[in-house]
């Protein structure tokens, strides 16, 4: 029987979700609930229902997990821990400095109530923390570098957006190369914030707007850019949607450290991420931690989980004896 799966929220996220799971024979899209008008919300999979976000709890028996497909700002924190109480849950909550607050208050919850939640998939935090395990844990002799870009903070892009006198804004994160090329290099360089990425935005300006003062409160702006070299350029709106429409991402995780008696042999593990849509895949990461959320709950597990948690064969639609002879 398939894994039946519901999607709380159809933004970029949601729909992401929805196109994995036709990828995914083994899942199958039961509901999508959102907060909008349902007859107003067209998704793309026919025969399946749109409800009301209120209407959730009351299919809990109808769905296996629900996916939670909300920010990480305001929706998660209070969503993943209430329905964590009803459903399996899955999410995608990235603020890093806040998942050991964000995982006790689900892992409260999902113990109470014997369902498994699995928090802070996608891939940084997610398939990058993964890599930084295995890395650190096979060289402990070193040191850790995560690089993101080329691509679209789309976090960055809605705090130039708030400015007033900007229509609209998008914002790439790029990696230095020669910080990037000194790390390959297995040299551990000491890199402070500037000295690792830089920053350019893509800003459109209403009609009038003062473009400077635009600029000046983009590149002061705190725990944003303030930290970092950042290049403003001021195009139409055509530009805007002939050249940055898309929303590409990606990035490196890299491990230099040594081995030997004497830490005598270097070595450089490096794993990277080249990706067309940030949230389609990030979508299909969720959807994989789902289906291990799910065999998970089926053997009686319960409370929080993150990806470090779930065991590598739980992931994959795969059996372990088709893995193994396959894969292994």
């Amino acid at each position: 029987m398939a894994i039946r799966v519901g999607i709380m929220g159809y933004g970029n996220l949601g729909r992401g979700v929805e196109c994995a799971l036709k990828h995914n024979p083994d899942m199958e899209l039961k509901a999508v609930f959102t907060r909008r008008a349902p007859e107003s919300v067209s998704i793309l999979t026919e025969g399946v229902k749109v409800c009301a976000a209120s209407e959730a709890k009351a299919m809990a028996g109808e769905i296996d997990v629900l996916i939670l497909c909300g920010g990480s700002a305001s929706d998660l924190p209070v969503q993943t821990p209430e329905y964590a109480s009803y459903f399996n849950v899955v999410d995608s909550f990235d603020t890093h400095a806040k998942i050991p607050e964000h995982f006790a208050n689900t892992d409260k919850a999902a113990k109470a109530a014997s369902k498994v939640a699995v928090i802070s998939t996608g891939w940084d935090p997610g398939l990058f923390s993964l890599n930084r395990v295995y890395a650190g844990a096979i060289l402990p002799d070193g040191s850790d570098y995560t690089f993101w870009g080329k691509g679209v903070s789309q976090g960055h892009s809605d705090a130039i957006r708030r400015i007033e006198g900007v229509k609209d804004a998008r914002q790439y994160t790029i990696p230095v190369e020669s910080a990037l090329e000194s790390v390959r290099n297995g040299e551990e360089p000491k890199l402070t914030t500037r000295q690792k990425h830089t920053r350019e935005c893509f800003v459109v300006a209403e009609e009038g707007a003062d473009k400077a003062r635009i600029e000046q409160e983009i590149v002061t702006m705190p725990n944003y850019f303030s930290d970092y070299d950042t290049t403003v350029h001021f195009i139409t709106e055509e530009e805007m949607k002939r050249d940055h429409s898309g929303l590409p991402h990606g990035g490196f995780v890299i491990r230099s450290g040594r081995t030997g008696w004497e830490s005598e042999h270097r070595h450089v593990i490096e794993y990277k991420l080249k990706l067309d849509s940030n949230p389609e895949f990030t979508s299909s990461v969720i959807v994989a931690c789902a289906r291990a959320a799910y065999r998970m709950s089926q053997e009686g597990q319960s409370g929080c989980k993150t990806i470090l948690d779930i065991p590598p064969a739980y992931l994959s639609s795969k059996s372990g004896e088709e893995l193994r002879k396959e894969l292994l």
